[in-house]
């Protein structure tokens, strides 16, 4: 398993166009700008006691008819927009010059941060993909001030337009303003932690059976890449748990409904669950490296030892071979010598030569054979 890297786009150029064939003579003709090949307002409404009444197409005319909304309050969702965007933003709802530029530059851990009358939020998402057995990560971070929410996000994930649905289909809630929006946020972000737990846990589960019924080679490896994917996705849920205390505690002091405030207690107790669970795999995956690499020395020690057997099987019957070729030698040495052709040889005509060569052949091979077996050789 590898961390989805989010990169923030910059600002779409506009692109002079002219007539670059035409005579000078020719009428000049305003530059035309290029239409943007993406659309970075995935969606912006203003609401006013929690009925949508507008759906601006702009920024500019979001902020018109929020102008023009008495107690209407603005939601605008970005998706990786340009800096000339979340400039115009920051100019209109005086949105703190920090907050905007990590909101530019992204890659921001987790994290609450209050600049006056207005929260800066970073989330971070996670979406578990089943075949990689991986964790991807998305990052979203969420403006909030007494009339409008922002949210920017630089990935795919999350996708609040479900959530923005389910605000709608509950006016009572919508009608609390930005925090209930906020809230629903983060309670959606933490809702989608637990398909990550559940495949991780999976993960878990395939890798103890694999450390103990296979000799596959490449489990350690395995093992290795899913607790880079643990330690990722704890770097996103541990500062998230932080983020929740810091609004539990700043809930009573900004007279936040008491009803929103249940519904983030509720948001912590699941984090927290997700936290110990996450807690719980990196300790797993730790002490199942351990026992992988205790039984990887031990099948090496084996195949050692089987080695260590075969190689004294082998020098058992090196030995073995060698006496009997000793014993056989000496008979043939005898019979090489009184095979040779010569007139003139020691006992040649000797009526018990024959008898003799025989019996010293017979004696020499008894006398080699009992030498060797009291060497344990044979």
């Amino acid at each position: 398993m590898a961390q989805r890297r989010i990169r923030v786009l910059p600002p779409m150029p506009f692109v002079n166009r002219r007539n670059a064939g035409s005579s000078p003579s020719a009428p000049n003709t305003a530059p035309t700008p290029a239409r943007p090949s993406r659309r970075t307002i995935v969606d912006s409404a203003i609401y006013q006691d929690g009925i949508r009444v507008a759906s601006p197409a702009s920024l500019a005319e979001t902020f018109r008819a929020l102008h023009d909304t008495p107690g209407g309050m603005a939601w605008i969702g970005l998706y990786r927009p340009s800096q000339t965007e979340i400039h115009s933003l920051a100019e209109e709802f005086d949105l703190h010059e920090l907050a905007v530029e990590d909101a530019i530059a992204a890659h921001q851990r987790p994290k609450l941060e209050r600049y006056d009358d207005t929260l800066f939020v970073v989330l971070r998402a996670a979406d578990y993909l089943d075949v990689p057995e991986e964790v991807a990560f998305g990052e979203l971070h969420v403006f909030v001030g007494p009339n409008f929410v922002i949210t920017v996000r630089h990935s795919e994930s999350p996708d609040l337009s479900h959530v923005r649905r389910r605000m709608e289909a509950d006016p009572e809630l919508l009608a609390m303003g930005p925090q209930a929006v906020l809230f629903a946020i983060i309670d959606t972000v933490v809702d989608e932690y637990a398909p990550v737990v559940a495949g991780l846990a999976n993960d878990i589960d395939e890798i103890e059976s694999q450390v103990f019924d296979s000799l596959d080679a490449n489990v350690s490896r395995r093992i290795y890449e899913l607790s880079s994917e643990v330690i990722d996705f704890q770097r996103a849920t541990h500062p998230l748990a932080t983020v929740v205390d810091n609004l539990q505690l700043g809930a009573e002091k900004y007279h936040v409904n008491e009803e929103l405030q249940r519904n983030l207690r509720d948001v912590a107790d699941h984090l927290t669950g997700v936290n110990e669970r996450v807690d719980t795999f990196r300790s797993m995956l730790r002490d199942i490296l351990t026992v992988n690499a205790t039984l990887v020395t031990e099948r090496q020690n084996a195949r050692m030892e089987q080695l260590s057997e075969l190689s004294h099987q082998q020098g058992e019957d090196t030995k073995k071979i060698s006496a009997w070729a000793a014993i056989l030698f000496t008979p043939t040495l005898i019979a090489g010598i009184y095979g040779m052709n010569f007139d003139i040889m020691p006992e040649l005509h000797w009526a018990f030569g024959y008898p003799f060569a025989l019996g010293l052949m017979l004696a020499l091979g008894l006398g080699l054979y009992f030498v060797f077996k009291r060497r344990n050789w044979l």
